[in-house]
This record gives C-alpha cells, structure tokens and sequence, in this order.
C-alpha cells in the first residue's frame, strides 16, 4: 500500500470541522485550523507520514497556558484558602486523568491522526495521549488567537473539574472523601469489590463500594468503570459518596 493510501486509511473517524465549530463558539474567535490539525497530529501519524509537524510544541505551550489560567482561577476565586491547599487543588485539577477525563468529554480521541499502532492498541482513548492532545489544542488556540481566546477555552474545560475538586475533602480524592462522610454518618469502612475485562491494551475494571448493615446487607453502593482500577474505585466512591450526602441532605 502506497504511503499516501495508507495514511488516508488512518484519517480521523471524525472531521475536525465539527470541533472547530464548538471551539470557535467557546473562545469567541475563528480558531486556525492548521494550527488546530497540528495540535491534533500525534508523533506516530507524523513519523509515518515521513516527518509532518506534530503536537508536541503545542503540549508545551498549551501546558504552561493551562497551569497560569488555573492557577489565577483558584488564587481568586479561593482567597482565603492557604498556598498548600491551593497547590493541592492545582494537582488535583491538573494531572493526566482529570485531563483525558477533559478530553473524553470533548470526544478528542476521535479527531487525533495516529499512526498504525496507536490506533490498533487503542490510542484514541489512552490517558496519555487524550491529555497531551488537551494541552496542544489549548496551545494551539493560544499561538493563534492569543491568552483571552486561550483563557476562555481554559475556563470552559476546566471549570467544572475545579468546582468538582473543590467539594472533596482533605485528601482531595474521592475515596478519601467517601471514607469522611462514612465516619460522619456512622457507616464504618468501604468495601471495595473489582472485576475486569477486555484485551491487556485495552482492559476495563469495574468497581463496586458498598457498605453493609450488621447481618451484613449492604445499605449504600457505588459503581464506577475505569481503564485504571484507580479510576474505577474513584468513580465508585464518587457515586456512593453522593448517594450519602442526598441520603443525609
């Protein structure tokens, strides 16, 4: 198969004109497309099709971008909280699993260009990648629109991931923040059951959190599904940790 044939077999499933559209609305700017394709060029597309720019500028412009709009996010919307805790919350908002969460929402994974071996071990949906794509496309907005075009996509991703890590307790995880209203309610400790399926590249772990009455029945469940067991027990103690909080409201 000629090279120009075989890359055209690894286009995106999704034309990147429809994610144009929902960027252009959310920056309140023409966003450049070229600029836009780059930051959505994996390495591995680039590679085979004989040395094409890739994203990876963009990651490093889009992640200093990302850390300054949160970082003056929660330095002013949060003024009375310590330079510790806003470091944690920092962490919290932007690590690779909040970020491919981000992406996810986004549906990124379906307009990245990859190479081969990306695409036959599940690129489109790899943590790493779908994060790294997050940061360029932010990078991207910024080398061609500018911070307040940047600022605005920045906010419009990240917002709910801050005003979701803000309700966390302490330890600002969800299981942390389970095992607290657990104790406050006099529920005892979490039981934590997983389960997982699929291919080694690609496995899914399902996690069940419940806790149980005296003859053992359990009174609270939560479910979640991850790629990671983390990220399934995350999402379990998520769930559960609300069916507490509306229980006791």
């Amino acid at each position: 198969m000629a090279r120009g044939a075989a890359l055209a077999a690894l286009q995106p499933p999704a034309p990147i004109d429809e994610l144009l559209d929902h960027l252009n609305q959310v920056t309140g700017v023409t966003v450049d497309a070229g600029e836009l394709t780059r930051a959505l060029t994996h390495r591995s597309y680039a590679y085979e099709a004989g040395g094409l720019p890739h994203n990876e500028r963009h990651e490093f412009l889009g992640d200093s971008v990302l850390g300054l709009v949160v970082t003056d996010a929660l330095y002013t919307g949060h003024p009375d909280l310590p330079e510790g805790q806003l470091a944690k919350l920092r962490s919290a908002v932007v690590n690779m699993r909040a970020l491919a969460d981000v992406g996810r929402t986004l549906g990124l994974g379906d307009y990245l260009f990859l190479g081969r071996g990306e695409v036959s071990t599940g690129g489109r949906d790899k943590d790493s990648i779908l994060a790294d794509a997050v940061e360029a496309v932010i990078g991207a907005v910024y080398a061609g629109s500018g911070l307040t075009a940047a600022s605005h996509l920045v906010h419009s991703l990240m917002d709910p991931v801050i005003a979701n890590s803000i309700r966390l307790g302490a330890g600002l995880d969800w299981k942390t923040s389970l095992q607290e209203v657990a104790t406050e309610h006099g529920l005892g400790s979490p039981h934590y059951r997983l389960t997982e399926e699929g291919p080694e590249h690609a496995k899914m772990f399902t996690a069940v959190v419940s806790f149980t009455d005296e003859a053992g029945v359990p009174v609270v469940e939560g479910h979640g599904e991850g790629r990671t067991k983390k990220d399934a027990e995350q999402q379990a103690a998520s769930r559960a940790w609300e069916v507490i909080r509306e229980a006791h409201a």
